[in-house]
Parts: C-alpha cells; structure tokens; sequence
C-alpha cells in the first residue's frame, strides 16, 4: 500500500521581486524546499501576490482591496483542492495587516490548521496583534518574544529560524581565506560596533549594502514639507512603539553613539548571493551581530535577538562567531558548536584567537554544521509542528 503524502499549503511573502520593501523572496525557498525534503506535497495558490500586502500602510483602502482580492484567491484554491485531495497544513509567514482573521477561521472550518512564522516580534510589536490570536499554532522563533506569548495566552511553539540549503553545500569547505568576513548591510548600531572593534585591532573585512557612501546632490526641500514629514513621523512612531519610541527617540538625540570612521580598506561593496554563501563557507571566520536598531531601545542598549543568519551560516560550514543573544544558548553549545562575543574588546580578543587556530575553526565549522542540519532545519521544525495536532 502506498502511503499518501502529507499536503501542506504554503502562504510565504510570494510575489514580484521589485517591490520597494526588505528582501523577502528567499523565506519562499526556505519553506517550501524544507517540506519538500521532509517527504510533504507543497501547495501553493496561483496567482497570488502576497508579497504586494507589504507594500500598502496598516488602514489604507488600498490594503483592505488587496486582502479582500488575496484571500478570495487562496479560498477558491483550497476549496477547489479539497474537491479532489486533503490539505493537511496551512503555514504562513503573514504580517497582522496582510491577515484576514474571517478567511482564516473559514480555512479551519474544512479541517485544516493554521500556523503562521513571524520573526520579527520583539522589534516590531509592544504586545502580541490581535490578529494572531486566529491561529492554531504560532511559530516563535525568537526566545526574546516568548514572554509576549506566554502572557497573551496564545498557543506558540518556539523552533528555529527556517532555513533550508541545498545537498551540494553541505559540506565544509577545505579552502579557507585568510580573512574575518562580515556580510550585512550597514546601519548605526554596526557601524558603531565595527568601527569600535576595528580601532582595538580586529581584522575584519566588510560587505553590503550602505557601507561606502556615495556623495548625494543636495536636494532643496520646502520647509511646509518638512514639517509635515516630521508630524507624520512622530504620528507613526507614537502608533508603532507608543510614547516610549518618541522618548527614545529624544535620548538618541541627547546621547548619540559615537561612531568611529570604518578605513575604507576594511570596506567591500554589495555581493551577489553566491559570494555570499562562497565567502561564509570560505573565510577563516564568519562574523555575525543580532543588535538591531529599534525605538524600543536606545542605541545605547539595543535590541539583541538571535537572527537567521545564526541558522545559515553554521549550515553553510562557517566558522561562526557572533553577537551573543540569551536565544543562543537554547540553539547550540557556545564554545564548541559556535563562539560569541558581548563587547567589541570581546569580538577583537575571539578573533585573534580564532585566526590563529586552525583546529577549533574546524572543531566549530563541523559541530555547528552538524547541529543546524540535524537539530535546527525546516523538516524537524515542520515534524514537530505537525506533533503538536
């Protein structure tokens, strides 16, 4: 007797990759070839651009056309599949204004269960969205956020960032570059970490987006428009992060980071995604940071939560050192499957240690390998999903 597979339909930021917001197209691949190599059927509904819902603000007409339009798509898809085959999954990574609670409750009604990913809860939400409260399941990557839940009530399962590689590279790579390599775009909360290290005598080598600033043609702006952006600002901030994100704001400005000039030849410009993956296997060291700029927090003391580049680079083979965060202590033995560091004396003292020896970069590249693509890859997350029903 053959065994059927199990159908899992996938709602993952889908869409035209020239919209104006963060990249997004590679959670799609993530998610679909994690399930398809734990044994599932993927489904997905044609014709539907997720993705667009991002690009609409919380309340517009223009999102409320979209969701309606997005969500009679997806419903006819399922109803239609439900004609000739079962559907035993609904997983979404859904922002709450792209969410439409009625259709999702519809979705249950035939049996199907619905979880939804969000990873970015402690940055973005002051308390948990009312419309996450319409899922089965709510997949919590952050150990940060877990507390939000737990108070809200909401059923939550705490798993990995979802990440998936292809076979080919998951090996590790026997050629090493003799460099410390961070990948990342800039923003003031590195640069100012970077730029401290570097002045302590870390070699670290830099690319992305942001670092080497090009010089802009000044552009008049009329002092109406600038006091109507500002208004609008300070409107945002107080709808997004209350009034504590309009104090923060005013202690940034009161207190600024100083920022340490990064030298130019430490800098490299935007890469492709294969130099990416080839200069995270390939350098002695690959650095992360998990600060994030946020109005919850002042630059002084920012944000700190484990990201995905946590789960991607000790996949791809790296010897990974990065910021620590309390998420990473739940993921992998620090010392032996990955290091850290807490301050910038700490990220220069780890790397010279690291550039000089060769056999704990290799003991780390192999232990933390083996852990992400054991312990902390989609098919184990999507197992243990399916347990908890």
């Amino acid at each position: 007797m053959v065994k059927k597979k199990l159908k899992i339909l996938i709602s993952c930021l889908q869409g035209k990759e020239s919209y104006p917001i963060p990249a997004y197209s590679f959670w799609r691949a993530s998610f679909i070839e994690g399930c398809k190599e734990a044994g599932f059927e993927v489904l997905e509904a044609s014709n539907v651009d997720w993705a667009e819902g991002l690009t609409y603000p919380t309340g517009s007409e223009e999102l409320k056309k979209w969701r309606t339009k997005t969500w009679e798509k997806n419903l006819m898809f399922v109803r239609q599949t439900l004609k000739k085959n079962s559907i035993n999954l609904f997983l979404s990574y859904l922002y709450p204004r792209q969410v439409d609670v009625s259709s999702i409750k519809e979705i249950q009604k035939m049996g199907i269960p619905c979880v939804n990913f969000f990873c970015d809860n402690v940055r973005e939400f002051q308390k948990i969205p009312n419309e996450f409260y319409s899922f089965n399941l709510n997949w919590v990557p952050e150990y940060e956020a877990l507390s939000m839940y737990k108070t809200a009530g909401l059923p939550f399962i705490n798993l990995p960032m979802p990440c998936w590689i292809p076979q080919k590279l998951r090996n590790i790579s026997r050629h090493e570059e003799k460099a410390c390599t961070f990948i990342g775009s800039a923003d003031i909360l590195r640069q100012k970490l970077f730029g401290d290290a570097i002045s302590m005598g870390a070699n670290i080598k830099i690319y992305g987006s942001g670092w080497i600033l090009k010089t802009k043609k000044k552009e008049e702006v009329k002092f109406l428009f600038k006091i109507k952006k500002y208004i609008n600002d300070q409107k945002n901030i107080i709808y997004q992060y209350g009034l504590r994100g309009v104090l923060v704001k005013i202690f940034d400005k009161i207190f600024p980071v100083k920022i340490k000039k990064i030298p130019v030849k430490n800098l490299g410009n935007l890469i492709s995604r294969e130099e990416l993956i080839r200069l995270t296997r390939d350098s002695m060291i690959t650095l992360g940071t998990n600060r994030v700029p946020s109005l919850k927090y002042p630059q002084r003391y920012p944000l700190l939560y484990s990201r995905l580049r946590d789960i991607e680079a000790p996949m791809l083979g790296a010897c990974y050192l990065t910021e620590f965060s309390e998420g990473l202590s739940h993921l992998y033995q620090i010392g032996k499957e990955i290091e850290t560091y807490k301050t910038p004396e700490e990220m220069t003292e780890k790397i010279k240690e690291l550039l000089n020896k060769s056999k704990k970069r290799q003991e780390l590249r192999k232990s933390g390998q083996e852990k992400a693509l054991n312990e902390l890859s989609v098919p184990v997350s999507i197992a243990k999903i399916l347990r908890r029903f």
